[in-house]
């Protein structure tokens, strides 16, 4: 057996619950304008980035989460040429969008320019280079400003923004307001999708609530979730749709992966009809849902 190893970080799930990891070495520890940033190294989940406390993806893992971002979208868009990127700091989401052939334009708005610098330092097998690509076109910039100022429509809206916590600069970037701006800024048959929360029990109360919001916008909108290791949990996103139609279906799926001559470690038809079936009792949580996340009345995850 190894040696204890004698550095913990420890991430606060709730007011009295915790997700611990043992830390080989601190990489960066710093404070942003916006938000504390540290990127960490661990024995069981490898290179680790943590904002503000929270942990946003490790290197174990990482492909499991952007997989589910950004594919179903992707594969549910006739033909994803333009497609906006909210937040995604890490490049991993640019990463997978540039999977799709046809693809003309990236713009990618992420607040922080910081931690961008130091995730295009430090995480290079999360961005692969992405950030080089000559069709990525890079905003630092409040997301909503950005959807108020230009009126450009897009193919496909990814929402890659951390999770609700209490002072955080992605709170509104959850509100009916801004998924309206979303709303108008999509093409016709336009798909949009975001990371929606914690998915476990007792927590998966922010995430209807955050679905209820949406479908203000979107009445097509549609939980899914999948379980991410470094997470410790399920975690849920919602995929919205312009136009009125159904959730994709594993024929679906596979169907367009094959055409596109994807090659995915994580996502397949299987896999997606999974995700996309919810169990019973987060269905009756969902159907009670009543909250609508507004700018005077934000919501945070605890």
């Amino acid at each position: 057996m190894s040696a204890r190893l004698h550095k913990w970080f420890i991430e606060e799930t709730s007011v009295d619950t915790a997700h611990m990891f043992g830390v080989k070495e601190y990489i960066v520890s710093a404070k942003t304008p916006f938000q504390e940033v540290e990127i960490a190294d661990t024995e069981t989940f490898g290179r680790i980035l943590v904002l503000d406390g929270k942990i946003q993806s490790s290197e174990y893992d990482e492909y499991v989460y952007h997989e589910a971002l950004v594919h179903p979208a992707m594969l549910c868009c006739a033909k994803p040429r333009r497609v906006l990127v909210i937040g995604g700091g890490e490049g991993a989401t640019v990463r997978e969008i540039f999977l799709h052939p046809g693809v003309e334009e990236v713009v990618m708005v992420d607040l922080d320019r910081e931690v961008v610098t130091l995730c295009r330092e430090h995480l290079p097998s999360w961005h692969r280079g992405a950030f080089d690509d000559k069709r990525l076109t890079l905003h630092y910039m409040d997301a909503r400003d950005f959807l108020v100022d230009n009126e450009e429509q897009f193919d496909v809206i990814i929402s890659d923004v951390p999770e609700t916590v209490e002072a955080s600069p992605a709170l509104k970037l959850f509100t009916c307001q801004y998924f309206e701006l979303v709303r108008n800024r999509l093409s016709d048959g336009g798909v949009f999708v975001l990371q929606a929360g914690d998915f476990g029990l007792p927590f998966v109360g922010t995430h209807c609530a955050i679905l209820n919001t949406v479908r203000q916008a979107f009445p097509d909108s549609y939980s899914y979730r999948t379980f991410i290791s470094s997470f410790n949990t399920e975690w849920a996103f919602i995929i919205s749709f312009k136009e009125s139609r159904d959730k994709p279906d594993s024929a679906e799926i596979d169907l367009k992966v094959r055409e596109r001559g994807l090659s995915l470690r994580f996502l397949d038809g299987e896999t997606a009809a999974s995700m996309f079936s919810l169990p019973l009792n987060i269905r009756k949580l969902i159907e009670k849902e009543k909250r609508i996340i507004d700018d005077q009345n934000l919501l945070t995850s605890y």
